[in-house]
């Protein structure tokens, strides 16, 4: 009753959704009156005046960029501090730089909308749209039919194909999706049933964020509607010259799948944009990656893409707040501490092989020294001192026969050697392993007393009913 009543007097969040959006629909519809009676070249030229106005608004900050980014080549490839630094202004630029972009397009979203939703009525009034044949034109009729080109002139058919088939452009936004459209840009969900033109509704954001240059990915869920959406929507945007293409055309990490996202409009499925960002946290080198700085981005189904398809990589390869950096730093100070009693103990063992190791050395003694150093070299292999003192004349000798008397009957003895360190570090295998004695230094420190121990599943399972 009382959801009723709260519902009754401050109406719901469609509702005030719906009531706030209005206004922006108002201002779309005005916008697009002044269109109605100027020429398709004026109404392209509409377009480009959008992306310079979109451009100046962030050219101070993109300059700024530029002359980092100058700055960094010229910087010797050793100074790698003064690198990093220099690349943590630019990533603050950017942020700056989308930011300024919400500013700047939530200012021009009703003309753009306008344009688009002229466009569209254009395609599907008339047969062919004549305008004055610019560089894309001639590059598109080069390829396809739907362009032709007849001295200056361009002519833009109505009809083309689709996933193998024509289909007719006869689609104009109506007030509804022009609510969706604002209700996408504004990064909502927006829940359309079967027949409202979700298809049509997000050309209008599309357009808009595409207008940056900055890239818009249309993430769909299988491969049929991406190349279906990208060959069917496609044109509508490229009539203003925008670039489209679908990544599932192409092979992963091939050289098509990167020119598919430097275009302003890459259509794919939720796959295929996970997976190549998987493959692009792996990359080893910057001319590896296939992607660019993210932009915007509208998930189709959002409901199955993001919840029941979330083993999906989009949902795997979501970044957790800090991510591994904060893992990283909350256990920094033990392991920190554990170096540093392993340097101390390791130093032990050196010392006291060191001392042993005279000229009038007993057997006893000399079986004590080898165990000393060999116990040294396994817990720092790497360390001066022991790289140093090995270089004397019988000390490597002394630890191979040392290592091979531990190696034996498949390191029957090892556990004896490495009793006394808190870890080991394995070069041959290239590993390191905790001793129980390090496994103890670290639970001591910690509130878990059963950090190491693994769980019987059966135990934790009765556990939780019992709960």
């Amino acid at each position: 009753m009382l959801k009723g009543l709260l519902k009754i007097f401050l109406g719901d969040k469609s509702s005030s959704d719906l009531k706030e959006i209005q206004p922006v629909v108002d201002e779309i519809l005005k916008a697009g009156e002044a269109l109605l009676s100027i020429s398709a070249d004026e109404l392209r030229a509409k377009s480009t005046n959008l992306r310079d106005r979109i451009n100046d608004h962030i050219s101070d900050l993109q300059g700024e960029i530029d002359g980092l980014k100058l700055k960094s080549a010229s910087m010797p490839e050793s100074d790698l501090d003064a690198k990093e630094a220099v690349f943590n202004q630019i990533d603050t630029l950017e942020e700056k730089i989308n930011e300024e972009l919400e500013v700047i397009l939530d200012e021009l979203l009703p003309e753009a909308f306008a344009v688009m939703k002229e466009t569209a009525k254009r395609f599907s009034a008339e047969e062919d749209i004549e305008v004055t044949a610019l560089e894309y034109d001639k590059d598109i009729a080069a390829t396809r039919d739907m362009v032709t080109i007849q001295g200056d002139k361009a002519y833009w058919k109505k009809t083309w194909d689709a996933a193998g088939s024509d289909v007719a452009w006869n689609m104009v936004h109506y007030d509804v999706q022009l609510v969706g459209g604002v209700a996408l840009h504004r990064g909502s969900v927006a829940e359309m049933h079967t027949g409202e033109g979700k298809t049509l509704v997000a050309t209008l954001p599309v357009f808009l964020n595409a207008l940056t240059g900055r890239g818009v990915h249309l993430v769909t869920v299988n491969d049929y509607l991406a190349r279906r959406d990208s060959e069917w929507m496609g044109p509508i945007y490229e009539f203003h010259g925008l670039t489209v293409d679908c990544i599932d055309r192409h092979q992963p990490n091939s050289e098509a799948r990167r020119e598919a996202y430097k275009c302003d409009v890459t259509f794919g499925t939720n796959n295929e944009f996970g997976f190549d960002y998987l493959r692009d946290n792996m990359a080893q080198k910057p001319n590896m990656l296939v992607q660019r700085r993210h932009h915007y981005a509208i998930v189709d189904e959002v409901d199955s893409v993001l919840i029941d398809e979330a083993r999906t990589p989009l949902i795997i390869s979501g970044p957790t707040p800090k991510g591994d950096e904060q893992e990283f730093e909350s256990l920094k100070p033990m392991v920190v501490k554990l170096i540093q009693v392993q340097q101390k103990a390791v130093q032990g063992f050196l010392s006291e092989a060191k001392k042993l190791l005279t000229d009038d050395l007993s057997k006893s003694d000399k079986e004590t020294a080898g165990l000393a150093l060999y116990r040294a070299f396994r817990g720092l292999p790497k360390s001066k001192p022991i790289i140093k003192f090995l270089s004397n004349e019988g000390m490597r000798q002394l630890l191979l026969k040392v290592e091979a008397i531990y190696l034996a009957d498949n390191q029957r003895e090892m556990h004896k050697a490495d009793a006394e360190l808190f870890f080991v570090i394995d070069e041959k295998q290239n590993q390191i392993e905790l001793s129980e004695k390090g496994i103890l230094f670290l639970t001591q420190g910690m509130d878990d007393d059963a950090f190491f121990t693994m769980p019987d599943i059966a135990t934790e399972l009765v556990s939780v009913d019992n709960s």
